[in-house]
């Protein structure tokens, strides 16, 4: 199924290309802050983050939905989402500990305090978590995120389900408070590492 928005259109994800999942989300996210503090080496970063996406893209195929926004003139994949529907248990990803230790032994114990302080804070209630999201940089500022965004959302607010994620730089805190998302407390990472806002949406009527 697919939704026309402007000049993309949103569709779930069905079949899947996860290597260009991965790619996408690596180019987009592989130098955010939070990639610099796991892996501050840009040779190391550049190696790692596509092992790194490829875990969460492969789980949330399995297990999660994902969206992705395609620009209808050239079919270019330009965004991703991936949402996990955390209303009933889910298993994590397979091996996850061994994979994240090859994908980078020198990022593997920040991988873990970034893990461990983001499992603190997750909360308990049902919800749905938006692990990723991604638009290719050079397609930035168009609207694409938001389109994503909106498109789940609506999903949730019929449901009546709310939404978690973690924001994690300014800039895209914005972006999620002007969706209906509302800040619980800064997590800032050890090492002089960067800050993470715990967000939190309830379903809107």
């Amino acid at each position: 199924m697919t939704y026309a928005i402007q000049d993309l259109v949103i569709r779930d994800v069905a079949p899947v290309d996860t290597g260009e999942l991965t790619k996408l989300l690596a180019d987009a996210m592989g130098d955010g802050l939070v990639a610099q503090w796991l892996a501050p080496e840009v040779t190391v970063r550049r190696e790692y983050a596509p092992a790194y996406f490829g875990i969460f893209a492969e789980h949330a195929i399995r297990y999660g939905e994902v969206y992705t926004s395609v620009d209808e003139h050239t079919g270019e994949l330009s965004g991703v989402a991936l949402w996990f529907p955390l209303t009933a248990p889910l298993p994590g990803p397979a091996d996850y500990d061994v994979r994240i230790k090859n994908a980078s032994e020198s990022a593997f114990d920040r991988v873990r305090i970034l893990d461990a302080a983001l499992e603190a804070h997750h909360p308990l209630e049902p919800h749905h978590y938006l692990a990723f999201i991604a638009v290719q940089p050079r397609l930035q500022n168009r609207g694409i995120g938001s389109a994503l965004l909106d498109r789940h959302h609506a999903r949730l607010d019929d449901a009546g389900i709310p939404a978690y994620l973690e924001a994690n730089d300014p800039r895209n805190r914005d972006l999620y408070l002007r969706h209906g998302y509302v800040c619980r407390p800064e997590i800032r990472l050890e090492d002089d590492g960067p800050s993470i806002w715990p967000m939190w949406r309830e379903p809107m009527a």
